[in-house]
């Protein structure tokens, strides 16, 4: 029997998991690293903290199970997309990680636009606008504020890159990654006009390979420090999105997927070259044959963090996380749904899909005396669903595509009020699946055993991953969550033009 070893590299965590090409997790491990917000509107992480995180995984992987590290075929990553990390030519990381939810670069997107002939014309042949977090705009950023580090820069690595770059000692950009720069879905290739244009150096761009592409072997060091073969196969892996799709098995045309752990996304796996359109993404899929369309939610999980954190803190210092989230969810199941009128917007982070801004902020809108916190961690569960509801709705107006059934994964799932809850507000059906927590990591496994030939192909996944429970929508809600819907669209059209008001100036530094 063979076994892969498969890492998904998030915003907060590393989860790990190894498996057999029967689907079998034999062991898992997970090891955090933190976030630094040095100025307002920045998110940075330190590089080494992913490898650091990875090591330590994988040495506690290999320590509780008697598997031979020779019968480790091969390794693969799932990582956060977005991500900013220039390096010399020894490796060396010259400055840490702009995080995908970063958005310093507002004034460098205007700019790059401005190439294009400005926002309108740029929006015209793109589909969408550029925005502070858009990863064009952060390298125009470090070219104009720290223009040594530009000029030092041998390549620009991505998350994935950088851990792949660990692994093997090769800088690479796999095909999905490099989707979040700018990436040709139908030549195969860097959108080469695009970085001209913006006046960014095209060598500084590592070569691109396929999510199954064999990039190479551990050096001598890497299997040191992972306790692995230096014979160990390291293989493209993708961008979280992606793998997320192959480990819900939404993998068919059309079909699509909702994804909730620290942030959220709905994508749709397809053959067709669509074009952008209301924020919403055409990206190549893990699998080297299909792309998806993905409208991603900057912030989910972690509000329900902040939601305990300043809500629950009492239950948080008494009570296992079980015993707390059983409390959360029966005061939510007490509460009517709408939560007495109450909205709460998820936009903590700004927002990329369905309406991209980097300033907007979360909203409490039409609190009283009346409402409580129950009220609040309601309003919080349907802000995230009203806002997957209106990217739901672009993707069908905008590409004709039809759902009536939707596959969710990541950890929000396991939360069956949840669950039930975005089947009424979305008045979809809603299906969860076996793996959860680490459909992210299967769908980084997938990578590594089809490139290995362990597995003939993506649509395998289908063997390793099975249908848990499904949730329909209840009829009687809809008249509440459409007029709630309405209201919620409204916060936003009306309170737009403020929050750039307030916020713009303060995150451009």
């Amino acid at each position: 029997m063979d076994y892969f070893l498969a890492y998904d590299v998030g915003t907060s965590s590393v989860k790990s998991i190894l498996i057999d090409t029967n689907g079998n997790v034999l062991a898992t491990a997970i090891e955090e690293y933190p976030l630094f917000t040095p100025n307002p509107g920045w998110v940075e992480q330190e590089p080494l903290d992913y490898w650091n995180a990875i090591c330590k995984a994988t040495n506690k992987i290999i320590q509780s199970t008697t598997i031979s590290k020779e019968d480790i075929k091969g390794i693969a990553f799932s990582t956060q997309a977005m991500g900013v990390i220039p390096v010399d030519k020894n490796g060396t990381v010259l400055n840490r990680n702009i995080s995908w939810v970063d958005g310093r670069a507002e004034e460098q997107a205007v700019k790059a636009m401005n190439y294009f002939g400005g926002k309108r014309m740029f929006k015209l042949i793109a589909g969408t606008e550029l925005t502070g977090k858009d990863v064009i705009p952060k390298i125009i950023w470090l070219k104009d504020k720290h223009p040594e580090i530009y000029n030092n820069t041998y390549k620009i690595l991505d998350v994935n890159g950088y851990l792949k770059y660990k692994c093997t000692g090769k800088m690479v950009a796999e095909w999905s990654g490099a989707c979040s720069y700018a990436f040709d879905v139908k030549k195969k290739d860097w959108e080469r006009l695009f970085f001209k244009l913006c006046k960014i150096d095209l060598n500084k761009l590592p070569d691109l390979v396929r999510s199954i592409d064999l990039v190479g072997t551990l050096t001598k060091e890497a299997a040191e420090q992972l306790g692995l073969s230096i014979n160990t196969g390291v293989y493209g892996g993708c961008d979280d999105t992606q793998s997320a799709a192959i480990g819900t098995t939404a993998i068919g045309e059309g079909e699509a997927h909702i994804y909730v752990g620290t942030s959220a996304w709905v994508g749709v796996s397809t053959a067709k070259n669509l074009k952008f359109k209301n924020a919403t993404f055409c990206l190549q899929s893990a699998d080297p044959t299909k792309n998806i369309v993905v409208g991603i939610t900057e912030s989910a999980g972690i509000n329900t963090q902040w939601l305990v954190n300043t809500y629950y803190q009492k239950e948080k210092e008494t009570l296992s996380e079980q015993d707390l989230f059983s409390i959360i969810e029966a005061e939510i199941n007490a509460t009517n749904p709408g939560a007495d009128y109450l909205i709460m917007t998820p936009w903590f982070l700004g927002e990329r899909c369905p309406v991209s801004t980097t300033t907007t902020r979360s909203t409490l809108f039409n609190l009283t005396h009346q409402h409580t916190r129950a009220h609040i961690a309601r309003a919080n569960f349907e802000g995230i669903a009203y806002n997957l509801r209106w990217t739901i709705n672009n993707l069908e107006k905008d590409y004709g595509f039809k759902f009536d059934t939707l596959k969710i994964t990541g950890g929000g799932s396991k939360n069956k009020s949840w669950m039930q809850l975005i089947a009424d507000v979305t008045n979809r059906k809603i299906i969860t699946t076996s793996q959860p927590v680490n459909a992210g990591a299967f769908g980084a496994a997938m990578c590594a055993m089809v490139g290995a030939g362990a597995l003939k192909d993506f649509s395998e996944i289908n063997k390793l991953i099975q249908n848990v429970d499904t949730f329909i929508p209840n009829p009687n809600h809809n008249k509440i969550y459409n007029e709630l819907f309405a209201t919620y669209q409204s916060v936003f059209h009306q309170l737009n033009k403020t929050y750039q008001t307030i916020n713009k100036t303060r995150f451009e530094l």
